[in-house]
């Protein structure tokens, strides 16, 4: 696999700003060099707590698409996120391409990152999907419930913990709608509601593949939810995966039985109270286990992906972890799939 250089090039008063106020999302005009060729883009810092990382990530607008450049720092990997994204890809789940990369910025390097496909207009029209509206799910009060999690009161707004990407107010008023009736109906009238207005099997796909790479911060958070067209159903799709195979999104090894068969969130519960629906993810989750989440097809992947960035990892000095750590990596993830397996089997006797 061939790993590509991001020349950046920025100007110092830009760069300046950039680094000014991490927590800004800002953008600052830049140069992106490839091939001898200069074209402008436009680059920002992004992420969460890890804003404050030495190594920062970057989000980089270049000819309209939208693309994340991962430092990947609390994953000791680096391949977390894109195993992630490949498996949801081979379950039927829309989510984004990903790709190691070196950076430099203004001829200095950065090490190695992680390029992921931003979810925007250009990832829709890629994959032939009509989109009305898209929503990121950028905090967890994105949990799909009318109640602060914090303070057990009503939300401000039932918008909260969304970032609206694509759409308007009308698309706003809609989702807090699908929340408001998801909270409010009950019975058959909320199951008829449910069929109407989201792709059941899309959900619990994403829900089956959130469960099975144990992504623990997935549910109330961390995904995008977009309104297709025609159908007019919502979908959704995975984010931010760094925490997953055994690790948490702070690079700390966790049991393999952290997350639960069902996950964490109201919608989720509600949609498998109805015994139809439940008797679908249960097979959903049986075929993956039989099919997909298995030693044979995943460890394959995992060496792949570490035969093409291991040369560069032990160049990269920008890395907070050591080679040997490395090196053990994907017996960790080995013995969480073997782990999680059994895990899963057991609980989905019970479900």
């Amino acid at each position: 696999m061939d790993i590509r250089t991001m020349h950046i090039l920025i100007g110092e008063k830009e760069l300046s700003e950039l680094q000014k106020n991490v927590w800004s999302d800002k953008f600052e005009p830049a140069q992106l060099v490839s091939q001898d060729k200069k074209e402008p883009v436009k680059i920002r810092i992004r992420g969460g707590h890890t804003r404050e990382y030495p190594k920062k990530s970057y989000e980089i607008v270049r000819n309209g698409k939208t693309y994340h450049y991962n430092a990947e720092t609390d994953d000791p990997s680096m391949i977390r996120n894109a195993l992630s994204f490949r498996f949801f890809e081979i379950i039927g789940v829309p989510c984004p391409k990903t790709r190691h990369c070196l950076m430099k910025i203004n001829g200095k390097s950065h090490g190695l990152y992680l390029e992921i496909e931003g979810v925007d207009r250009i990832f829709f029209r890629k994959r032939g999907i009509g989109v009305r509206s898209l929503m990121y799910a950028s905090n967890d009060l994105a949990d799909f419930s009318l109640l602060h999690p914090d303070t057990g009161r009503r939300k401000a707004s039932l918008f909260q913990g969304y970032t609206l990407k694509i759409g308007n107010e009308a698309d706003r008023t809609h989702w807090k709608s699908f929340i408001l009736k998801l909270n409010t109906l009950k019975g058959p009238r909320l199951g008829r509601y449910l069929k109407q207005r989201l792709h059941i099997d899309n959900y619990l796909r994403w829900l089956a593949g959130a469960v099975l790479t144990g992504n623990y911060d997935g549910f109330e958070q961390n995904y995008a939810i977009f309104r297709h067209k025609p159908s007019n159903k919502y979908w959704i799709s995975p984010w931010d995966y760094e925490g997953t195979w055994g690790r948490n999104c702070y690079g700390k090894k966790v049991d393999s039985d952290l997350v639960r068969v069902t996950g964490y969130n109201k919608l989720t519960k509600m949609l498998l109270s109805f015994p139809p629906i439940r008797k679908r993810y249960k097979k959903i989750l049986h075929d993956l286990l039989n099919r997909h989440f298995t030693l044979k097809k995943i460890e394959p992947m995992v060496q792949d992906m570490y035969q093409s960035i291991a040369p560069h990892i032990y160049r990269d000095t920008t890395r907070k972890w050591s080679s040997s750590v490395f090196d053990g990596e994907p017996q960790i993830i080995r013995d969480y799939i073997i782990e999680r397996r059994n895990i899963v089997a057991e609980e989905l006797k019970k479900l």
